[in-house]
């Protein structure tokens, strides 16, 4: 006979032991902390100097030497990937928490305040919605010159609506519960029981689309960088070595397939991890034992 014990999962240690049944955050976690990790790693080590031309290696097929590869200017392409995803994942969470430290409270605020404030704010967030991340940046870029900051500010102003209008529809479906009413009774102002109430209880929804919108400014910051609006030479980007590699993919091939190979493992680690947290998180999930 086996002894079996069932954890409560509304409790830490019910909760890490759903995470570890979820295939899906497990996938998408360990994805995750690999390219962290490469990431971390390239800041201290990488297996050549990506800013070091040996034309004399130019074009290399993946050997021992270069386990990817080199590319027209002979630079390794693995220390390429290793800083180049330091770049992106750099940009896109910056431009994330541009996003959710903007979007929240506007979100959270016209909940709150319903009415004209929030008719208003909605309408001007409609207004940014429409300018997508691609067309700030070259806006952004015709007036101060192409660049990662610029990338950032872009892909962060497009991510500011997106978190405004989660965040407004999570906090409308808190607002008539009884126990925001309370809190009302109790005395509390609106921006108390916002933030000690309603910013609480949708924080799960927010900690999902923010890796979402992640997983989209890997996607954006590699686009950009395809354009030339990204990150500037000689620092290394994914995208811009799809730029470089699309006149050579017959010749050499691998120059294009493992920076876009990074770029599908990279979105794909992170959506899987987004899946993963609302499913363990969802307090109408239950998994089977």
């Amino acid at each position: 006979m086996t002894l079996r014990i069932d954890i409560p999962e509304d409790t830490f240690s019910g909760i890490l032991a759903k995470a570890f049944r979820n295939t899906a955050f497990v996938s998408g976690f360990v994805i995750t902390a690999l390219i962290l990790a490469m990431a971390i790693v390239s800041y201290v080590w990488t297996p050549y100097d990506v800013t070091k031309l040996v034309i004399a290696d130019k074009t290399q097929r993946p050997a021992l030497a270069h386990w990817f590869g080199t590319d027209h200017f002979g630079r390794d392409i693995l220390s390429m990937i290793m800083v180049g995803a330091r770049n992106s994942i750099a940009v896109a969470l910056v431009a994330v928490g541009i996003g959710m430290g903007v979007g929240v409270p506007l979100g959270a605020f016209a909940a709150a305040r319903g009415g004209l404030v929030d008719e208003a704010l909605m309408r001007i967030n409609d207004l940014v919605f429409a300018f997508p991340a691609l067309l700030s940046a070259i806006m952004i870029t015709a007036i101060f010159g192409p660049g990662a900051v610029n990338a950032i500010i872009a892909i962060g102003i497009f991510n500011i609506p997106v978190f405004a209008r989660v965040a407004r529809a999570g906090a409308l479906a808190i607002w008539p519960r009884e126990f925001i009413l309370a809190a009302r009774a109790a005395g509390k102002s609106s921006t108390q029981i916002t933030v000690e109430h309603v910013l609480p209880n949708i924080a799960t929804l927010l900690l999902v689309q923010g890796t979402i919108q992640f997983a989209l400014g890997i996607l954006a910051e590699a686009g950009l960088s395809y354009l030339g609006l990204g990150a500037q030479p000689p620092m290394p980007s994914w995208g811009r070595m799809l730029f470089d590699a699309q006149t050579r993919m017959v010749v050499a091939p691998w120059t294009a397939i493992f920076p876009g190979v990074a770029i599908v493992i990279t979105v794909l680690g992170l959506n899987l991890l987004g899946d993963g947290i609302a499913d363990i998180l969802d307090p109408k999930s239950r998994r089977q034992r």
